[in-house]
């Protein structure tokens, strides 16, 4: 496993790269590392690729800027520009879970040269609007709790994750997963209430995250902190402002979607499933891939199915 510094416009960028040949990014989400995309790198890399995984801005050993604005998908994109120009000269391609694919998804539309195919994972391609989604979620929770208007208040949600990182950690890994019960992370509570409140701390941990993986993201975060990480859920009000050349465009590079059945990420928008128009906004969609019994961290809960789906995928558009 090489470790690559690429300059990004606010500093480093952090790459673990494995492998040789036609180059796969991967870029992770919330609250996560390169080390999220591990058991893809060894897969990828023995099909005969380079396949590299950043430590997005505000992770790892990558940049750690403090203005919200540095946490724009316009910001984060530029950083994937830069890690892709690094690593080859041809088009790339990505993938991205979580964060990660509005990021790969906003590269792709921005740097269409740069990219020859996107792979989203857990959070399906929207086409860009100029509407904030921070408005959307106060008119869709306004007398309940959603976790990113918590997390608005600067400050807020950091000091409650850094009181116990572990426990905060087990937390939101368990909650998000397909082992905890079905939407756990949008259960009712009230609005000023806390992130961590009444989720639960599983014992045993669920066997798709041993101790040693859960100490890789507890090492890092006691290290970098969360200010970073919780400012790219502030950003969004400069997302809806910026980038008017890709408003209202519609994904022209071949697309895959990997979902988990259990992702409460499907019930964002109360009564609309949010993964059965996956593919409503690009005009080369692959398919869309649902594994059951799978919740919010698909690459790492049910690492065989997915990269199963994403090679399927690559073998599609590698014989064009």
């Amino acid at each position: 496993m090489e470790t690559l510094w690429v300059s990004g416009a606010k500093g480093p960028i952090e790459v673990k790269a494995l492998g040789s040949g036609p180059v796969i990014l991967c870029v992770h989400g919330w609250p996560e590392l390169w080390y999220s995309w591990r058991h893809q790198m060894h897969y990828f890399a023995d099909r005969g690729y380079r396949v590299a995984a950043m430590n997005v801005r505000g992770y790892g050993g990558s940049a750690h800027p403090v203005a919200i604005e540095d946490y724009s998908l316009e910001a984060l994109s530029d950083d994937i520009r830069a890690v892709a120009e690094a690593l080859s000269d041809d088009a790339i391609v990505l993938f991205g879970h979580d964060w990660g694919a509005p990021q790969v998804y906003t590269a792709a539309l921005r740097f269409p040269d740069r990219i020859r195919a996107v792979a989203g994972l857990s959070v399906p391609f929207m086409t860009p609007s100029e509407a904030s989604s921070l408005d959307l979620w106060e008119a869709l929770y306004p007398d309940r709790f959603f976790y990113q208007s918590y997390f608005q208040t600067p400050g807020k949600v950091e000091a409650e994750l850094s009181i116990d990182i572990r426990l905060a950690l087990r937390k939101i890994y368990y909650a998000l997963s397909g082992e905890a019960p079905l939407n756990e992370w949008l259960k009712p509570k009230p609005k000023d209430a806390g992130l961590l409140v009444d989720l639960q701390d599983p014992s045993p941990f669920p066997a798709w995250m041993t101790d040693e993986d859960l100490q890789v993201y507890i090492d890092a975060f006691e290290t970098s902190g969360f200010i970073g990480p919780i400012n790219r859920y502030r950003a969004q009000v400069f997302d809806a402002q910026a980038l008017p050349e890709i408003k209202g465009a519609r994904m022209q590079q071949p697309l895959v979607f990997v979902g988990g059945s259990r992702d409460p990420v499907r019930n964002f928008l109360p009564g609309v499933d949010l993964y059965e128009q996956a593919g409503a906004h690009s005009d080369h969609f692959f398919g869309a891939t649902l594994l059951a019994g799978a919740g919010h961290w698909v690459q790492q809960e049910q690492p065989q199915e997915t990269n199963e789906a994403l090679a399927k995928f690559l073998d599609h558009i590698d014989r064009g």
